[in-house]
């Protein structure tokens, strides 16, 4: 297959500069290295492609003799093979250090955040809806306060490694048929970390991290609910090689209410009344989260009837208005009645046949009517 010209392989036009050249080298470079692009042929063709592309044109000496003859060089044997050993010169120079075959060793001694911990807090309703503070106990690990998170026995330090001189990594050639290639492995003296530890501490046997029980105090604002979480920064697991501990998000569980229910800010309830209450109209204690309060109720008022008390519901989190409250009353019918009380019931119900009822009522009478003739 004719191989694609040099140009268009690394996208650039032929007056291209030597700064442009390499800037577009980067990036088509970090896209298809094979260390990004594992088990993926296509990638490592592509790779090797620009690889040869960019010799050829990054020498002022090669490149005007690709314009001249093309592809078959001066000599009609084209350019001959490349020695890739030096990619890592040149990506050391466009990137700062993380070099083509040398890219895990910088990923591997990066600094690496820390694990983030969940934590499960049961709270009461009434603490949810006017907020609170809680003190918890978080197990985590924690740089050993003997070594100092250095894994080697008070007074002693860990040493470099012999074997990979501190780079954590082993490199060596391999030569194909594209030219010598570079590559990496993890050391297996120090396992990566480029330094040995002779002298274990005592305390941590070298893991250079304790496990240790924390005690953090906790402010619940008001009108959190059910299923939220609080989410507290860099109180997580301690990060590796320098890197930001991880958070503690405290995700809460609001017990339920005997008497309320919530939706959103707002909270019902549901009480009892009398017939009596209900036909002549009454004044109730109400329950709200703050205590009873007093609530008059309208003559005839019909089961079911739901009033609102406005702002006696949940307050609003991070602001200062609060939800409602929705009373649902329910006429209660005593299920154990004496002679005189049925007696008086049965006057009730004589002298008041003539009386109006309520729609619903009206309604029924008037569909027995139409079906019975009654």
């Amino acid at each position: 297959m004719a191989k694609r010209d040099y140009y268009e392989v690394l996208g650039i036009d032929r007056n291209a500069s030597e700064d442009e050249i390499k800037r577009a080298y980067r990036r088509l470079a970090k896209k298809y290295h094979p260390d990004l692009n594992p088990g993926d042929a296509e990638a490592e063709a592509k790779f090797k492609e620009i690889n040869e592309a960019y010799n050829v044109l990054i020498n002022p000496e090669t490149r005007a003799q690709y314009d001249r003859y093309g592809h078959e060089g001066p000599t009609g044997q084209g350019f001959g093979g490349f020695d890739f050993s030096g990619i890592d010169d040149i990506f050391d120079m466009f990137f700062g250090g993380a070099g083509f075959g040398t890219g895990s060793r910088y990923r591997r001694n990066a600094p690496v955040r820390g694990a983030d911990i969940r934590y499960d807090l049961d709270i009461s309703f009434e603490e949810a809806a006017f907020g609170t503070k809680k003190e918890i106990e978080v197990v985590r690990m924690e740089p050993c306060p003997d070594c100092e998170g250095t894994g080697a026995k008070s007074g002693t330090q860990p040493v470099t490694c012999p074997v990979c001189n501190g780079e954590g990594e082993i490199s060596y050639s391999q030569n194909t048929a594209f030219g010598r290639f570079v590559n990496v492995r993890t050391c297996d003296r120090c396992n990566g970390e480029g330094t040995i530890i002779e002298e274990p501490c005592r305390r941590c046997h070298g893991r250079k991290k304790v496990r240790r029980a924390r005690r953090i105090s906790i402010n619940i604002p008001a009108g959190i609910d059910n299923g939220q979480a609080i989410t507290l920064r860099g109180e997580g697991e301690p990060g590796e090689r320098g890197g930001s501990p991880g958070d503690l998000y405290v995700y809460v569980s609001v017990r339920p209410h005997k008497i309320f229910k919530r939706r959103g800010y707002d909270i019902y309830c549901d009480i009892p009344i009398t017939f009596g209450q209900a036909a002549l109209g009454a004044e109730l204690q109400i329950p709200t989260l703050e205590g009873n309060v007093k609530y008059s109720i309208p003559e005839g008022t019909q089961t079911g009837t739901v009033f609102r008390l406005r702002n006696k519901g949940i307050p609003h989190l991070r602001s200062n208005q609060r939800g409602d409250l929705y009373v649902k009353v329910n006429i209660q019918v005593p299920k154990r009645l004496n002679e005189k009380q049925k007696e008086l019931i049965r006057q009730f119900e004589e002298a008041t046949k003539d009386l109006q009822y309520g729609d619903e009522k009206k309604s029924f009478f008037d569909k027995m009517k139409d079906a019975f003739g009654v």
